[in-house]
C-alpha cells in the first residue's frame, strides 16, 4: 500500500495494488474508487483531501508488517 499526496491539487491517492485501474466509480463527492479489469479495488482517490483527512500524521494499528531485511 502506498500513499501519494499531490499538493497542487490537494489530492490523496491510496494505492492498494500494483494492478492497473480499468474503471473508476465516484462513491461520494470527491471520492473515487479505481477497479481493475476483474472488479477488484486497486486504489482510492480523495479530492480536497486536507478538508477530510489529517495529513499531518499516519497511524497504523495491528498491521502484519514484515521486515524484508530480516
Amino acid at each position: 500500500m502506498k500513499f501519494h499526496y499531490y499538493p497542487d491539487t490537494d489530492s490523496l491517492y491510496i494505492d492498494l495494488s500494483e494492478k492497473v485501474g480499468a474503471e473508476v466509480r465516484e462513491v461520494a463527492p470527491g471520492v473515487a474508487i479505481d477497479f481493475d479489469a476483474e472488479g477488484h479495488i486497486v486504489g482510492i482517490d480523495i479530492d480536497h483531501a486536507s478538508q477530510f483527512v489529517d495529513l499531518s500524521r499516519i497511524e497504523t494499528e495491528s498491521l502484519p508488517l514484515v521486515n524484508p531485511r530480516g
